[in-house]
């Protein structure tokens, strides 16, 4: 039986290597060539990748991608996409290009308010809470000025601070429910410090109250949350059904009636509507990775906002409305364009260069844009000639790289399924005839 490694994060990344290729990769040779070719020829830049995380032995690489030409509040934006699916980012620059010449996208940040708790269990009664919380109130807001003051400065900070009562839902369960504006940063190490500073002015006054008739209070944790339905943006485009033209053979009204049945179905029906949410974080998602901000934490927040009213729905709606189709959406964006990755990693700063060196509101914009004309792409499809055909062709280029085709076979493969939907054993058995 294998035993432990001890002081592992001690070791040098070498000394890593040798550990993992002896223990886990049973002294594969390829292993460490594998490892050694992604390691940055740029020592400097190495170190700076290796401080963003632990115990780091390589780099993992994803390809950065563009998506231009999309009208953006009148305004041409270029769109930065870090994901691995060369499908996803040549979806958005269709839709970019459909959407051109019909009027761009509109957006509209409705909120920028974010949220974090300090938990607390109390088994006493309620009135008990109510007047310790008026006795200690003017001292917990006092105790965060100093972290406070300068993201005060900038407009923003704390803005309420609430005493919740949640014994409804769990029994002696109380929170301090703050709220915040975190500027163009992201703010989850600012929101955490603040609530954390709450969290111990809450203990030292409760210690001091003469109010209880049992054991005070008692702090459980104190954290951020990424659920965020306060802070959205909403996005829409709208176009005639005169102007939508002929799309694939299906004339503007008959594709303006089927697209919006396709997305009434993502509304109504929780199995097609992750599918449907998935599709628009392919390009949320690779324009939060693009700029170096915390995807999984929009997800969540994403997702839990799709289920806000008890059932899992499309994030997506569409109608006709006085002969325009109109597709509209508002997303929960949690993101910074200061601070963390966003600051750090050479990418990312470029990443935000490209789209103009936007604020966090209009970071939010581009990035809903980008969701919305994801799911616009995939439903165009969908409505038409179906979603595979250009999916597969798309990964024709990978597929070809499995079955280890030449470049002279790569032409006439390419050739071959012009007009068909390879799949990888079509490739395989068109490959053996073509080398037999």
């Amino acid at each position: 039986m294998r035993q432990p490694v001890q002081g592992f994060s001690r070791l040098s990344k070498t000394e890593k290597i040798d550990w993992l290729i002896a223990h886990n990769l049973n002294n594969d040779p390829t292993a460490r060539e594998i490892l050694l070719q992604y390691w940055n020829s740029d020592e400097k830049l190495q170190e700076l990748h290796d401080g963003f995380s632990e115990n780091t032995i390589s780099n993992y690489y994803l390809p950065l991608g563009l998506a231009p030409n999309f009208l953006i509040n009148d305004k041409l934006v270029t769109i930065p996409m870090v994901i691995e699916e060369s499908s996803v980012v040549a979806a958005a620059s269709k839709a970019a290009k459909f959407w051109l010449d019909r009027g761009g996208f509109k957006t509209t940040i409705k909120g920028t308010t974010k949220s974090g708790q300090v938990h607390i269990t109390y088994a006493g009664l309620r009135s008990e809470m109510d007047a310790f919380y008026a006795f200690a109130k003017a001292d917990l807001l006092q105790s965060t000025e100093q972290i406070n003051a300068s993201m005060k400065a900038r407009g923003g900070g704390l803005l309420d601070l609430q005493l919740v009562d949640k014994t409804k839902d769990l029994q002696g369960y109380y929170q301090l429910h703050a709220t915040f504006d975190t500027r163009d940063a992201m703010g989850a190490n600012f929101i955490n410090t603040m609530l954390e500073q709450l969290a111990t002015t809450f203990r030292e006054k409760a210690a001091q109250f003469q109010g209880f008739s049992i054991a005070p209070p008692e702090v459980v944790m104190s954290i951020l949350s990424n659920y965020v339905p306060d802070c959205t943006v909403h996005v829409e485009t709208r176009c005639s059904i005169d102007k939508l033209g002929i799309i694939n053979g299906i004339s503007g009204a008959d594709f303006a009636r089927k697209f919006v049945q396709a997305v009434d179905i993502a509304i109504a029906e929780p199995y097609r509507a992750v599918t449907h949410n998935k599709g628009i974080m392919n390009g949320i998602d690779a324009v939060v990775l693009a700029t170096g901000n915390d995807f999984r934490a929009v997800e969540a927040g994403v997702h839990a906002y799709a289920a806000r009213d008890g059932q899992y729905r499309s994030l997506t709606r569409a109608r006709v409305e006085d002969n325009e189709l109109i597709f509209e959406a508002e997303f929960p964006l949690a993101l910074g364009t200061v601070g963390g990755l966003t600051s750090l990693h050479p990418l990312a700063k470029l990443s935000l260069q490209i789209m103009g060196n936007p604020d966090a509101r209009e970071l939010m914009s581009f990035t809903a844009v980008c969701g919305l004309a994801q799911n616009f792409a995939a439903l165009h499809s969908l409505v038409t000639t179906g979603i595979q055909a250009g999916h597969m062709k798309m990964h024709l280029a990978n597929m070809l790289e499995q079955v280890g085709a030449t470049d002279a076979e790569k032409v006439k493969l390419r050739e071959a399924f012009s007009k068909t939907t390879p799949s990888y054993s079509s490739l395989k058995e068109e490959i053996q005839k073509l080398r037999s």
